[in-house]
């Protein structure tokens, strides 16, 4: 296979600080660059005549993360979850040594909680819960002891 890497998975914003503020303060990423992207090669590649973009590349656990601001032509959609079967990126899963802190962490940097999805899973002494950042992009926070890196059941 010719492809050597995942690069970053980007992320549309409507507010490039406060999705920053988020991502960074509320997840733990930390800013490994920025930069502002216009002209014709990027109009083309993005498909998006006009574009004026500014760009955050954030990074955490190895996985770097691309905040996406289109001062032009701006952003599209509502700030909603995404329903989980529709098709394309559903959502990124953090691990979380304090559920309940984190939920209200993320709260008040304009997180929002999905109530309904929280669920306390005693077989696998789990509590799970999604919040969405603050342009509607699922967020699984998921606290349960044992390794952090391996598969739920598997420790």
């Amino acid at each position: 296979m010719a492809i050597q890497h995942l690069s970053h998975i980007g992320i549309c914003v409507a507010d490039l600080e406060a999705a920053h503020r988020f991502y960074s303060e509320g997840l733990g990423f930390r800013e490994v660059h920025r930069l502002h992207v216009e002209g014709e090669h990027a109009e083309q590649l993005l498909e998006l005549p006009g574009l004026a973009l500014e760009v955050v590349y954030l990074e955490r656990d190895g996985t770097c993360i691309e905040l996406l601001y289109y001062a032009k032509p701006g952003h599209q959609g509502e700030p909603e979850a995404r329903p989980m079967n529709q098709r394309g990126l559903t959502h990124l899963s953090l691990r979380s040594d304090d559920l309940d802190s984190d939920v209200e962490t993320l709260r008040s940097l304009g997180g929002q909680v999905l109530d309904s999805t929280r669920i306390d899973n005693p077989a696998y002494r789990s509590r799970v819960v999604f919040v969405t950042d603050p342009d509607g992009t699922r967020i699984e926070l998921v606290e349960r002891p044992g390794d952090p890196a391996s598969l739920p059941g598997a420790d």
